[in-house]
């Protein structure tokens, strides 16, 4: 089984689209790192040899990918960077809306979630 950056690869898949099982990783950056390492695309992750898994793995640590919890870490503290300063952006962020410029008055119920509670109207009494 090929664990690469702490995550364990789907075994069936082609090594291009393993590796986009890592956070940080997408498609062409799985590409230029089997290109770089010399792996052939095509080959199934069961079928990667130890020697082909710590290639990969070593070109990711040694050109400084920022892969998983490294990652995930820095975009909050991105993130955490612009809620300190009180731009628009981060005051978005903290009232957890849309950010880039998306409309929130119909929609938006990803970014403002749980489901919408419906105010209705009583009816007015005969006197």
């Amino acid at each position: 089984m090929a664990r690469i950056a702490g995550v364990d690869l789907p075994r069936e898949k082609r090594v291009e689209v393993g590796l986009t099982y890592i956070y940080g990783i997408g498609i062409n950056l799985s590409k230029k790192i089997l290109e770089a390492t010399k792996v052939d695309p095509d080959t199934r992750v069961k079928d990667l040899t130890e020697d082909q898994v710590a290639t990969i793995r070593d070109y990711i640590e040694k050109n400084g990918i920022p892969v998983e919890g490294t990652l995930r870490s820095k975009i909050q503290m991105n993130i955490k960077g612009l809620q300190d300063i009180g731009c628009y952006r981060g005051i978005r962020h903290r009232k957890h809306l849309p950010v880039r410029g998306q409309r929130s008055k119909q929609n938006a119920r990803t970014a403002k979630g749980g489901v919408r509670k419906t105010v209705s109207h009583s009816k007015k009494k005969d006197k």
